[in-house]
This record gives C-alpha cells, sequence and structure tokens, in this order.
C-alpha cells in the first residue's frame, strides 16, 4: 500500500493509506454523516473545491454502480475514509470505490481516524487541507498548503455551459442549474414538467424569452455571494413567476430579497438532519450539504417568513414571500439515497403553478 499523508493548515498530520489517484490536492475540509450513499456524495457538485470525509467507517462495501450518479462526474477534491472497502458485494455492483476514483482523478486516503478528524473540525471549524504521498518534511507542505487559495468560481465550473431541455407535458420549468444533482429533474420529470435547465449566469430577459409557468433555484457549491449575476437576475424575474429555491437557490433568493448570508462553522452534511416546519409543526428528517446559511436578523425588514428551521442549532432552513409566489428550503427535497420525507415541496411548487395560471386565464377572461 502506498503511505498517504492528510495536512490542515493547523499543522495537523494525518497518515494513511492512498488509494484512488496518486496526484497532491488541496480544498476544504468537511465531514458527511450519512451511512449510506458515498456514491451521491461523491457525484454531488455542491462539494466542488472539497476533500469530504466520511464519518461512517466502512466506506466502498456496495461499490459502484451506473445509475446513483447524481452528476455527470464527480466533482470533489479528495476523499478521507477509515476503511475502504477493496471488495464490494451488491447486485449492481460494477466498480470498486478506487476505480472510480482513479478514473476522475480524485485522491483518496483511508486508514484515518475519523472519529478524530470530525471531532476537530467541529471545535474548530472547517480547514484547508492537503492530501500528498510526498514525503517531504511537514513544515514545506504545511507552507505549500498556507499559500494555496480555495476556489471561489466553483458555480461556474460545475453548471452546465449550454441550454438544453427535458421535454414534458405538463408546466413549464426553468430549472438554474448552479450544480444541480439529477434527482431534482428525476422529480420534475416523473411529475411530467417540461423542463428547460439554463446555465447559472442566464439573465431575466433570457428567461421571460423561454416563457416558463416556474423557476426553480438548484442546489450548488460555494459561497452565494460569489454569483452576484445570479442574484440581479433573481431580483429582475421575481414576483414575475412562480419561484422555488433549494440549497445555494434558498441562499441566493434570500440575498435577492434584501437578507444575508453567513459562513457556518463547520455546515451540515449528512442524510439525518431534523427540520421543524413552523406552519404546521410538523418534523421532517432531511438530507443536507451546505457551507453557509441566511442569517435570521437580516429578514428583518424583508418581504421574507421563516417557514423552517433546523433543531439541531436553530439556523433558518426554509423561507417564503406570498406576495411574490416564493419559497425555499435549505436543505434537500430531491434527496438520493434518502430520506424522501420532503418530496412533497415539489408538489407544492407544481400547486403554485398550477393557480398562477388559472389566475392569469382568469384575468385574461376578465
Amino acid at each position: 500500500m502506498r503511505r498517504a499523508r492528510l495536512i490542515l493548515e493547523d499543522g495537523t498530520e494525518f497518515i494513511g493509506e492512498a488509494f484512488g489517484a496518486t496526484r497532491e490536492t488541496f480544498g476544504e475540509v468537511v465531514f458527511n454523516t450519512g451511512l449510506t450513499g458515498y456514491q451521491e456524495v461523491l457525484s454531488d457538485p455542491s462539494y466542488c473545491g472539497q476533500i469530504v470525509t466520511m464519518t461512517y467507517p466502512l466506506i466502498g462495501n456496495y461499490g459502484i454502480n451506473r445509475d446513483d450518479f447524481e452528476a455527470v462526474r464527480p466533482y470533489i477534491h479528495g476523499f478521507v475514509v477509515r476503511e475502504d472497502c477493496d471488495m464490494p458485494s451488491n447486485w449492481r455492483n460494477t466498480s470498486t470505490l478506487d476505480e472510480l476514483l482513479k478514473t476522475y482523478d480524485i485522491p483518496g486516503i483511508s486508514g484515518v481516524d475519523t472519529r478524530m478528524l470530525t471531532r476537530k473540525i467541529r471545535y474548530h471549524g472547517t480547514m484547508k487541507g492537503m492530501i500528498t504521498a510526498s514525503a517531504a518534511p511537514p513544515a514545506e507542505l504545511l507552507a505549500m498548503l498556507q499559500a494555496t487559495a480555495l476556489m471561489t468560481d466553483q458555480v461556474s465550473r460545475v453548471s452546465t455551459k449550454s441550454v438544453f431541455s427535458c421535454p414534458g407535458t405538463e408546466h413549464r420549468v426553468v430549472l438554474v442549474d448552479f450544480g444541480s444533482k439529477h434527482g431534482i429533474l428525476r422529480e420534475l420529470t416523473k411529475r411530467k414538467c417540461d423542463v428547460v435547465v439554463v446555465p447559472y449566469n442566464v439573465t431575466a430577459e433570457e428567461i421571460r424569452r423561454i416563457q416558463p409557468d416556474g423557476i426553480l433555484l438548484s442546489n450548488g457549491p460555494g459561497d452565494p455571494k460569489d454569483v452576484p449575476q445570479a442574484i440581479e437576475m433573481i431580483k429582475g424575474i421575481l414576483g414575475e413567476y412562480p419561484l422555488f429555491g433549494i440549497c445555494l437557490g434558498h441562499q441566493l433568493f434570500a440575498l435577492a430579497s434584501g437578507a444575508d448570508t453567513m459562513k457556518m462553522k463547520f455546515g451540515h452534511r449528512g442524510g439525518n438532519h431534523p427540520v421543524k416546519e413552523l406552519p404546521n409543526g410538523r418534523t421532517y428528517i432531511t438530507s443536507q450539504n451546505h457551507s453557509y446559511a441566511v442569517k435570521e436578523e437580516s429578514l428583518q425588514g424583508t418581504e421574507l417568513e421563516i417557514t423552517h428551521i433546523a433543531l439541531n442549532d436553530g439556523t433558518v432552513e426554509g423561507l417564503r414571500n406570498p406576495a411574490k409566489r416564493a419559497f425555499s428550503v435549505q436543505y434537500h427535497p430531491e434527496a438520493a439515497p434518502g430520506p424522501y420525507d420532503s418530496g412533497y415541496l415539489f408538489d407544492q411548487f407544481l400547486e403554485m403553478l398550477e393557480t398562477a395560471k388559472e389566475e392569469k386565464i382568469y384575468a385574461k377572461t376578465r
């Protein structure tokens, strides 16, 4: 086995075994608490620029298959596990985790005390890190790491470069792709929506030409303030069409409405986060992946209302502006591999589209 090292910007060093690609990599070190779904985590574009640590100790045990990707390719910068299973067992398995990482040139490190690493991130917050097989002195590698800046153009890397459509027979929905997971397309197409996927830098006027019934702002990586053109676009179309924002789309909706966002200490990542829906008092278990959140105090003076909160830390998980027919959630209702508790939000979105369409027809006949 090849020796590998994970080095954090505070000088902490973890020694493990290399798997996947052999190159050096840099990124923000984060952790995910999911027990399953490592293939979906690897292929979620929202992890672009990050080194992901899985807290569950055994990863790769059911292999990799063709159908569970959430994007055409993975965008993460590195993968950290306690144990990498190189003999997976599952009837859908077509390759190993190691083979997948090699295919897409992603370095991995196993044999790491992921409990210690997770506790460190929870205490100190996320930090820069590097995975390397170099035998150079720690001080030399640390200096290299500290001189490396984290990327800020993740959305432009993962968004579609051109407009494409997934034809349907029902409502036309413009999906603004900031790093959209395939799960969003699955939820819309199974409801027979006519989906038009557009790049992150689409303008309000370009959206109007498509003549949609509604707009869906997708998930995506990084700081929402790094996508100012999207904020301006949302300001331009807000109130013209029903709007639904997910994760990064939720944060951009808040910024366009006059609220503010903040960087969280270590974020929310995993499939076991409880969220309370305030209007009915019901709690849902949700899938989450985000480093930023909407500042609750910044909502004062805006038209936004809080609809959901995270029960673990009280952060804002949902917003709405009834007057503009717009709402958003910080978590992932299209969750794959789950949980599926929040899929009803897509039905609520379509009900909003139907109501808006009926009102337009009524207004024309008056």
